[in-house]
């Protein structure tokens, strides 16, 4: 089941948070590149002494103890946030059921 969603993963391209159990710490934002057999190839960066460093890393399946990914984000603050009387026209769901003043 991991494997089949890992996989899944994979093919959108978008940025997970790896927890890996063996070594209790988690890969934030990293990209899956590969899964080949029991072995899933990871790219992500890191900021370390004012250096941002790029890493690949190979990491056994057995090793993920949980896989997460970013559904939506908020501003914090005073900013104001679109509703829909600010969306354009064109963008707007329409009403399937209008109703009607029979």
């Amino acid at each position: 089941m991991l494997h089949r969603k890992i996989y899944q993963l994979c093919c959108d391209g978008r940025d997970v948070w790896i927890f890996l159990r063996d070594q209790q710490r988690w890969i934030e934002r990293a990209r899956i590149l590969e899964i080949e057999g029991d072995l899933v190839t990871v790219r992500y960066e890191s900021e370390e002494e004012e250096e941002i460093c790029s890493w690949e890393e190979m990491i056994r399946l057995e090793s993920i103890g949980s896989v997460m990914q970013k559904l939506a984000t908020v501003p914090r603050g005073d900013s104001e946030l679109m509703v829909s009387d600010d969306c354009p026209e064109a963008e707007r769901i329409r009403d399937r059921y209008p109703e009607t003043n029979d």
